[in-house]
């Protein structure tokens, strides 16, 4: 089965979101943070404005991720993941007992297996907003795309990359 893990790409999460999640953690969209939320998102400021508009919810330090990245899992994760889940909604939300968060963190989690569609490796990032009528999420693959160029640096034919890995010859 597929789920959502937390991907970086770089550190920019750790400037961005208080906590960043750590890469590789399953992930939900955590809408439900704001939805349980005293406070009107639209209100929020700084890091919660930033993990309200565009932040996956990481399922092991319950930190915020800006891109998800669709990967394999097996059943007995995937059970696992709902049981944390339920243990969190005890612990931080208010939840009365894990049973009677069991079935709110099942939904949580069967939503954000429902998310993975594509192939293992797509990439999505989540947009939010709030209106009146209440929260609304949109959802972008990110993939990378080769680009064709007439040559490289080096007068060769190819894709253009960012990174390339070259011998280190002493030379400076």
């Amino acid at each position: 089965m597929k789920f959502l893990r937390t991907a970086r790409l770089d550190d920019s999460d750790d400037h961005v979101y208080s906590p960043a999640a750590v890469a590789g953690e399953p992930a939900v969209t955590g809408t439900f943070v704001f939805s349980f939320a005293e406070e009107d998102p639209e209100t929020l400021s700084g890091k919660a404005r930033q993990a309200f508009r565009s932040g996956f919810l990481g399922l092991n330090s319950f930190g915020w991720s800006t891109i998800a990245r669709i990967e394999e899992i097996d059943e007995v994760e995937y059970e696992r993941i709902v049981a944390t889940l339920a243990q969190h909604l005890v612990d931080q939300h208010g939840a009365p007992s894990v049973d009677e968060a069991l079935p709110f963190a099942r939904q949580e989690i069967e939503y954000a297996a429902s998310l993975c569609e594509d192939a293992p490796g797509t990439m999505l990032v989540i947009e939010r907003h709030a209106d009146e009528e209440g929260i609304h999420e949109a959802f972008r693959k990110v993939q990378s795309q080769p680009v064709n160029q007439v040559a490289d640096w080096r007068g060769q034919e190819g894709e253009i990359r960012i990174w390339d890995m070259f011998p280190d010859d002493g030379a400076r």
